[in-house]
């Protein structure tokens, strides 16, 4: 038996200490917020989408950095085992649309209350209010943990679950990344993840409050030889005082890498239409107001607030009379339809993304025990790995596999 600590008390370290704890091993959990889980009890929005019920084969499609790398960690404990250990944890679940899981009861608590009494069922020791600002090495290999107050404390091993930077207001700092790279670690560049966007363009912002469903996004890269599409979805966005959120938004948002400003959207309001099929319906509809001012001919296509918006982005005057606009005018309204450009002047910062892009290298990593091969005995889970995937439940089943990967490969 060895003497553990885990350092975080999110899900990944406390799947980490859970898992560790029930191999035997003596586990002290540290959490330097005055309650585990912290930003548990705000993800989605507080209801706490905690996995996807997707195939775990399917996970892969879906981590957008490095997923090679989360083969052994989410084939060693998938998605129905984390969905079984609730289960067991007397937190009953249920599963929507886009295939989210979440607690009957749409309460982050009960998810963070079955992951306590796995805590201590495990026997595993929980020090809330301490903060770790530093690890005891010698020779590539961890002998402890030093606290804020300068005390020292001996283990045969640590697992480090910090998180990463995103919603620093529940205590992610990234501060232990400074200390990983004072080790010899290699830290991938730090981004905000899952996050608004803010546009070039003031019309997004003059539809603020606007939703849109069943629209299709796709990002753009600037490269030497022309613009690159990067990816392209399905779904919905909002419009807001900043520019655009939203589900679409914010998994575009991860593939954004280096200067944002190299990337623009192009937005398509009618996906299910091609060029053509959209000029005929827009002559049906030219044809039923052909009397009408242009102005007032657009309301069976588009919400009412986004009409005016789309008058002027056309360049077609609100008064002019349908029946006198011409074949190029009406090309450019297709256009504004199906492919209208939105300019990215930037993404929002860390206090509003849901993770963080970058981190520990992985190839520092060894993926079938999460233990670090710069630091011997040392383990690392969860946002720490240069690791991360799109909304829907994705980030926190890498974190618990990540965790109980670790916890279960401590010796």
């Amino acid at each position: 038996m060895s003497k553990i600590a885990v350092i975080g008390g999110g899900p990944g370290g406390m799947m980490a200490a859970v898992a560790a704890g029930e191999k035997g091993h003596q586990v002290d959990l540290y959490e330097s917020n005055e309650k585990l889980g912290k930003k548990l009890y705000i993800t989605g929005k507080g209801r706490c989408n905690l996995t996807n019920a997707v195939e775990i084969g399917d996970y892969f499609d879906s981590i957008v950095h490095n997923h090679n790398f989360m083969y052994s960690a989410l084939y060693s404990f998938t998605n129905e085992d984390f969905m079984a250990f609730m289960e067991k944890n007397g937190v009953p679940l249920k599963t929507e649309r886009g295939d989210r899981v979440f607690p009957v009861s749409d309460k982050s608590s009960d998810v963070i209350s079955g992951f306590k009494a796995a805590l201590k069922q495990s026997r595993c020791h929980v020090y809330l209010n301490t903060k770790i600002t530093d690890l005891l090495i010698e020779n590539n290999l961890i002998n402890g943990i030093v606290l804020e107050n300068g005390e020292t404390r001996n283990y045969d091993a640590v697992i480090l679950a910090t998180g990463g930077k995103s919603y620093p207001s529940t205590g992610s700092d990234g501060g232990f990344f400074k200390v990983l790279k004072s080790y010899g670690h290699q830290i991938s560049p730090l981004a905000p993840g899952l996050v608004p966007i803010n546009t070039k363009e003031d019309w997004p912002r003059d539809l603020q409050g606007l939703a849109l469903k069943n629209v299709a996004l796709t990002l753009y890269q600037k490269t030497p030889k022309g613009q690159k599409k990067v990816k392209s979805m399905l779904g919905e966005m909002l419009f807001t005082h900043f520019g655009i959120s939203g589900p679409l938004v914010l998994s575009l948002s991860s593939y954004l890498v280096g200067n944002s400003k190299d990337f623009s959207l192009e937005l398509d309001l009618k996906p299910a239409l091609s060029l053509e099929q959209m000029d005929n319906r827009i002559q049906r509809d030219f044809l039923k107001y052909q009397n009408k001012d242009f102005g007032n001919s657009l309301g069976d296509l588009l919400p009412s607030k986004m009409i005016p918006v789309m008058v002027e982005l056309s360049g077609i005057d609100s008064g002019t009379k349908v029946n006198q606009i011409t074949k190029d005018q009406r090309k450019k309204l297709v256009e504004c339809f199906k492919q209208l450009t939105i300019g990215i002047a930037g993404l929002r910062d860390f206090t509003e993304a849901i993770i963080t892009v970058g981190g520990v290298n992985v190839k520092e990593v060894d993926p079938g025990t999460m233990e670090s091969k710069i630091i011997k005995n040392l383990y690392l889970a969860g946002e720490m790995l240069d690791v991360d995937a799109l909304t829907g439940g994705y980030n926190i089943q890498i974190a618990v596999s990540t965790g109980w990967l670790a916890g279960n490969s401590v010796n």
